[in-house]
């Protein structure tokens, strides 16, 4: 089944070690999965058992953003710790031809793992480079084995629209629903598999997705739930994700509200396996505490970046707490056909001073700006929000842009390597 997952949505991280005492890490990530596409998030007719199982024996948390709201900075973020801007994953994503990739001075998961005897696997959906050789593929990240596709299928289609013969047609929600189901299935395959071979009880599990749902395919494109706009935006539809956390023993099932963030699997992970932080500037935290003990979160602060983060206009929206405050709003072509008018690419740039402020525990849905006018408190917090704004964009160094080195056909994947001329005959 993996083989057919891996064209649907779903990467895997596999961290394992010969050790009896520190613990294996199984890193799940989907693709394009929105905050309210999984049964144990609310969706009425998702068929998803076995994450609801994960998550009802687990830790389920409702404040777990990813970095961006597209795929290659997104696992950037995830495999290093750090926002995209720093390692040049930006803007944008990376596509067949692409020169750049993941600088290899980066120091992913992996590579962390690596000196404190860990093997280590990537399966599925790279998309952080080829390049020349295949200068930037996961063996050459610090992964021992790698079984996947580089990029995204739809240089294929994205939306999800393989379902075999134990999906098809099972679920009340049609292609979506039943290639979900599909890829359900999976994750309960690796699961039984951790449970025959004993170790389920030394494993750490984490769920979680790359970014918001593809709205602009309509019922195929996934559902962020209450959550505003989705894919290529930077309002919550675009950067909250489902998270899930599973380690039988150590983790009680509940549920958190503390924010946490992709940035903060790799330190956690560290953390847990006794191994060295990269010396670097990291942008993640442990959260260990919120994982054992259901504890407070290291984490207070979220910055949101656009899909085309640039230095002249920064940061496009920081959450500070339960507050969330917008600088910067537009909308994006993958989240295109909502009714919300904010949310297609016809929403053009807009300015906000002062930011537009929400508070996320009342308003997740990001209806209903807070009034400053007249309000000393909201003043305060207001200068607050500008002050930490200020300090972590005089934090950031943006690195080279690799996205920006420019294409060539050669570095394509092709079916057919000698054939002329490229990329076209490469078609099979």
């Amino acid at each position: 089944m993996m083989d057919d997952i891996a064209f649907f949505f779903l990467n895997a991280f596999l961290f394992c070690t010969c050790s009896a005492s520190p613990p294996n890490f199984v890193l799940l990530f989907a693709d394009d999965l929105g905050f309210g596409d999984l049964g144990c998030y609310g969706h009425p007719s998702s068929l998803t058992p076995n994450l609801d199982r994960l998550a009802a024996g687990g830790l389920r948390f409702t404040d777990f953003y990813c970095t961006s709201p597209v795929c290659s900075p997104s696992r950037a973020s995830l495999l290093t710790g750090r926002y995209q801007t720093r390692s040049g994953i930006y803007p944008g994503v990376l596509y067949p031809g692409s020169r750049g990739g993941l600088p290899l001075n980066e120091t992913t998961i992996a590579e962390v793992l690596r000196p404190v005897g860990y093997a280590t696997a990537a399966i599925g959906k790279w998309h952080l480079g080829v390049g020349a050789n295949g200068m930037f593929l996961p063996t050459r990240q610090g992964f021992d084995q790698y079984l996947g596709i580089p990029y995204s299928h739809d240089m294929h289609t994205h939306y999800p629209q393989y379902a075999g013969q134990g999906a098809a047609g099972r679920t009340l929600r049609g292609p979506f629903g039943d290639a979900l189901f599909e890829f359900d299935n999976t994750i309960g395959n690796l699961i039984t598999a951790l449970e025959k071979t004993g170790v389920t009880n030394n494993t750490l599990v984490i769920f979680t997705s790359d970014n918001g749902p593809e709205l602009m395919r309509l019922s195929r494109g996934g559902n962020a739930g209450l959550l505003k706009c989705g894919k290529g935006t930077t309002y919550e539809g675009g950067m909250r994700e489902p998270a899930i956390a599973f380690w039988p023993g150590t983790i009680r099932p509940g549920v958190t509200h503390e924010m946490a963030s992709t940035l903060d699997i790799l330190p956690t992970i560290a953390s847990l396996a006794g191994a060295k932080l990269p010396q670097v500037m990291l942008d993640g935290v442990d959260m260990t505490e919120i994982l054992v003990n259901q504890g407070k979160s290291k984490r207070e602060t979220m910055v949101f970046y656009p899909t085309d983060p640039t230095e002249k206009y920064g940061l496009f929206a920081l959450r500070l707490g339960k507050y969330k405050a917008h600088f910067y709003t537009r909308g994006a072509t993958h989240s295109g056909t909502t009714p919300d008018q904010d949310c297609p690419v016809f929403a053009i740039l807009k300015a906000h001073d002062p930011p537009l402020i929400f508070d996320l525990e009342a308003d997740p849905s990001e209806h209903y700006p807070l009034p400053l006018t007249g309000k000393p408190d909201l003043q305060a917090l207001l200068e607050r929000i500008k002050k930490v704004k200020e300090q972590f964009e005089a934090s950031m160094v943006f690195g080279e842009s690799q996205i920006s080195k420019g294409t060539d056909p050669n570095l394509e994947p092709c079916c057919n390597p000698q054939c002329s001329p490229k990329p076209g005959c490469c078609k099979c």
